[in-house]
């Protein structure tokens, strides 16, 4: 019989960020590249080590997953991991990194090489958030079929590093078709695929492109700030959002995550890791412990606890 979770949780997904270093002109710009999550006015402020600790509170967090925080792509992709190890880590928090490399760029094999000589980085992140709607459109059409593109990522396997998509369902085809091209390359979907068009068509293309990348073995998603979509935050909604990831890609596939500060919109930190617990309590005590923390150990090499 199944029982709520009390075990040791992998925050999968967070950022930090201290504006003070202006390297983050996505944060404190108006015009940035992520103008379409409306007011970001909350996001400007410093959040560092001590703010995640702070929200993490009493949740048995034993470690996380720091994800590149939009750090002025002009700048050697390697200075922000470099910022990051000069932090007082407590323990595993924040001992992986999710950087960023400009995989387009003739230089992308050099920037590699230079995040590869840091071991916490296991992983590089893509935004690829085209929107047939301007005020949803974080970046053009067709980034994971350009040539240039694929070249640079054809270079991750090389240092055993995961792709990560932040993705809106529109480019469900395209992750899709890109798995199918690289079978030995491990992609990891951020935000629950990102359910942002909330009409019947919208959802019906979310679950159908769920269900497409599910069937690839070598795609795994993020079930972080599962509570952004849409206005209702109540439990048998966010259990909606939660469950119908997990029925595409199985409780083996599928990870816990804050998105924090980000999330902070949505739900307290408290409050995702509570009503996690509450949507997934049905499940075996495995599933929820792989849920919770076995996967994410797994896809970014945390090892044992």
């Amino acid at each position: 019989m199944s029982s709520r979770y009390t075990g040791p949780i992998i925050d999968a997904h967070h950022h930090l960020w201290d504006l003070s270093l202006g390297r983050h002109p996505c944060l404190t710009s108006d015009d940035g590249a992520i103008r379409p999550l409306g007011d970001i006015g909350y996001l400007r402020q410093n959040y560092l080590m001590s703010d995640l600790l702070a929200d993490i509170g009493s949740q048995n967090v034993v470690g996380s997953v720091y994800i590149e925080a939009t750090w002025d792509r002009a700048r050697p992709p390697v200075e922000e991991v470099d910022w990051l190890e000069s932090l007082v880590r407590p323990d595993r928090i924040a001992a992986r990194c999710i950087a960023w490399a400009p995989l387009k760029s003739p230089a992308a094999a050099a920037s590699l090489d230079a995040l590869a000589e840091h071991p916490c980085v296991v992983g590089i992140r893509e935004i690829v958030r085209w929107h047939p709607d301007p005020a949803k459109r974080w970046t053009e059409a067709g980034i994971l079929d350009d040539p240039a593109w694929r070249r640079g990522f054809g270079h991750l396997r090389a240092h055993s590093l995961v792709l990560e998509i932040l993705m809106n369902p529109y480019q469900a085809w395209d992750v899709a078709r890109l798995a199918d091209d690289f079978p030995d390359q491990i992609i990891v979907i951020n935000h629950c695929g990102a359910p942002i068009d909330r009409d019947a068509e919208g959802l019906a293309r979310w679950e159908d492109g769920l269900a497409l990348m599910g069937e690839r073995e070598n795609i795994a998603i993020k079930l972080s700030n599962f509570g952004a979509y849409g206005q209702d935050r109540s439990l048998e909604a966010l259990r909606k959002t939660v469950m119908t990831c997990i029925e595409a890609f199985g409780t083996s596939r599928a990870m816990f995550g804050s998105d924090y500060p980000v999330g902070r919109r949505n739900l307290s930190y408290q409050e995702n890791c509570e009503r996690f617990k509450d949507i997934v309590e049905t499940f075996s005590a495995q599933e929820q412990r792989a849920l919770f923390h076995d996967n994410a150990a797994r896809y970014y090499q945390f090892g044992e606890a």
